[in-house]
């Protein structure tokens, strides 16, 4: 079960390294308790005036790529970028182990404001299964590109607030994603966990049943140049908590 969690955590931790590069590249690795590195990923952000390429590879290594039998992900994200944020046009993500590969791909047709999705299954290199469907919501934002422009939506980093957003990616959720700017005397648990020396701190909120507590917590350290540093998943079921360093 560990590829479930670590696989989130990376996916969350790197959008959110992006907010202010145009282009950047970053490594990180995942880390728990005693089994030690359970995973690393590789991101690169490739933007220009007119439009963007987000790529990020995410692989489980020693334990966790045991128990999840060689996992690895890949998240791709490419659109335009208006009034000086990226917009979505095309999100893919790519999933696969040993035998099997899902993929998973979003259209997003902002003029008429509605996301096909197309959803493949292969087994063994053959494909098994497709579908292909019409979310029930909207969004300018797939879940790459909502990390990405945070620094853009969120003039103010330091009052604290609570922020839903909606993007293609995050349908298990209904598509909505929370964003906690902590309160003025909360910074001490942050930098308890963290460590000191982020620019600001941040909270995002994973709607997932996997963890301890009401709302899957993962708590941010940013640093001045916007790449998040440091980033703790809290309380996950028989796991407790999963960290991640940024390495490069």
């Amino acid at each position: 079960m560990i590829k479930k969690y670590f696989m989130g955590l990376f996916f969350i931790l790197l959008a959110s390294s992006f907010m202010q590069a145009k282009t950047l590249k970053a490594d990180y690795k995942v880390s728990f308790g005693i089994f030690g590195e359970i995973g690393t990923a590789k991101a690169l952000l490739d933007r220009n005036n007119t439009q963007y390429t987000i790529d990020i590879h995410l692989d489980a290594t020693g334990v966790a790529k045991t128990l999840s039998r060689g996992r690895t992900e890949r998240h791709i994200s490419r659109g335009r970028i208006v009034d000086g944020v990226m917009r979505s046009d095309f999100y893919k993500v790519i999933r696969t182990d040993s035998s099997r590969a899902v993929n998973k791909e979003y259209f997003i047709d902002h003029k008429n404001k509605k996301v096909i999705k197309t959803y493949k299954k292969f087994k063994n290199g053959k494909l098994v299964s497709e579908k292909k469907s019409v979310l029930d919501f909207y969004a300018k934002n797939d879940l790459l590109t909502l990390y990405f422009n945070l620094d853009q939506i969120l003039k103010d980093k330091t009052t604290p607030h609570r922020y839903t957003f909606q993007a293609v990616g995050a349908e298990r959720q209904d598509g909505k994603v929370s964003l906690v700017i902590p309160q003025v005397l909360e910074p001490g648990r942050y930098k308890k966990t963290l460590g000191s020396g982020a620019d600001w701190y941040a909270t995002a909120i994973i709607h997932e049943k996997i963890f301890l507590s009401k709302e899957g917590e993962l708590m941010l350290s940013v640093g001045k140049d916007g790449v998040a540093q440091k980033a703790v998943l809290k309380d996950v079921i028989f796991f407790g908590d999963i960290r991640a360093e940024r390495i490069r």
